[in-house]
């Protein structure tokens, strides 16, 4: 009998909730990161990222094969002993909760800043945490369900980008392509796989997905949605901006939706990121979910619901005692970039070595 059968998710939701955890924060700053470090060949930067992380991607899900109806927790365990999945679950708790703490707390600073910003942190938080406590308990099929709920209500927001490219936009500014050296292009695009972490999840979705003979199909396309709308927002906003002033803007996703108005609405930024925290939000709860799940695999419990209210009491405790802001955030981001890099780029590569050398060994012995 399948351990996840209860809680299966159709390959639509595994597609859309691999999506909806790589799109968060990272796109507000994004264009001017590439800016910075490779000027307007930051896209090619981008797509460089982005086979890198598909990569991975499908490399995780040929180490899942290896043990189809559990999750990496199970697999380790399974091959490594019981030590080795309670080690697996002591680091990807704390992996997810800290990429679930620096969105959280990112998400809190950009509506202080840009929506509430009279409203205390700790009040911001908690109303930030109330509609995951509704839905995170619920598991993987609710949040499935969620995260196609929320791309459907989202498939206007685009749209919103075709008002400041009718205000002005200059194709000139892509010109000429490949004016960076190649050194530069690459080196920036080590820092554009951060933008697209999400696919780890796949250690986890895995075993929940009905047909997983298409996981591979379905973590492709999940990229390949991501990618669309990061090079659509980066290209937007260098043809928008010039190469210089792209640069003076901490986040320039927002800051280029500030030239149009409509008759019935003045600020139009602050209309897209309120509704954009429904996206974030396919972000978070995610996180906070698995956090959940690997702390309670690493205790033998089944209490989500506490453990939920351990994890927000320490998110909301953070921003009450020690007032956060975007300098310490953007170290944080930093910091998790650079663990992620090691841990969610390598780690995948030499777990399929080490398995594929354990089961080659295995039948060798066999035969």
């Amino acid at each position: 009998m399948k351990k996840y059968a209860f809680n299966e998710i159709t390959l639509m939701q595994y597609i859309l909730a691999i999506h909806g955890m790589q799109v968060g924060i990272g796109v507000f700053q994004l264009p001017r990161l590439l800016a910075e470090k490779a000027g307007t060949d930051g896209w090619i930067s981008l797509f460089i990222g982005w086979l890198v992380a598909l990569a991975v991607s499908l490399v995780i899900i040929r180490v899942m094969k290896y043990y189809p109806e559990g999750t990496i927790l199970e697999l380790l365990s399974h091959y490594f002993g019981r030590w080795a999945g309670k080690l697996g679950a002591l680091v990807f708790c704390a992996y997810f909760f800290y990429f679930f703490f620096i969105v959280v707390v990112r998400a809190v600073l950009f509506l202080k800043l840009w929506i509430l910003p009279q409203t205390p942190d700790a009040m911001i938080m908690v109303l930030f945490l109330i509609p995951s406590y509704l839905i995170v308990p619920g598991g993987v099929r609710i949040l499935g369900r969620y995260a196609e709920l929320v791309f459907y209500m989202a498939l206007w927001l685009p749209f919103f980008y075709l008002l400041p490219l009718s205000v002005s936009h200059h194709w000139l500014h892509l010109l000429p392509v490949l004016k960076t050296d190649w050194k530069t292009i690459m080196e920036t695009s080590l820092s554009t796989i951060v933008s697209f972490l999400g696919f780890e999840t796949a250690f986890f979705l895995y075993p929940f997905l009905q047909k997983k003979q298409s996981a591979s199909k379905g973590m492709i396309v999940a990229n390949i949605l991501t990618m669309i709308v990061y090079l659509g927002v980066t290209l937007i906003c260098f043809v928008f901006f010039s190469p210089d002033e792209i640069t003076r803007y901490n986040e320039p996703t927002l800051s280029v939706l500030k030239v149009t108005e409509l008759r019935f609405v003045e600020r139009m930024e602050i209309v897209f990121l309120a509704f954009y925290l429904f996206i974030l939000s396919t972000t978070t709860m995610p996180m906070m979910y698995l956090t959940i799940f690997c702390s309670n695999w690493l205790f033998g419990t089944k209490a989500i619901r506490r453990h939920f209210l351990v994890v927000a009491a320490v998110v909301i405790a953070y921003v009450v005692f020690y007032v956060p802001t975007f300098p310490q955030s953007d170290k944080s981001q930093k910091i998790f970039g650079n663990i992620a890099l090691y841990l969610i780029v390598g780690f995948p590569f030499a777990l399929w070595f080490v398995l594929w050398m354990k089961t080659r060994f295995t039948r060798r012995k066999l035969a």
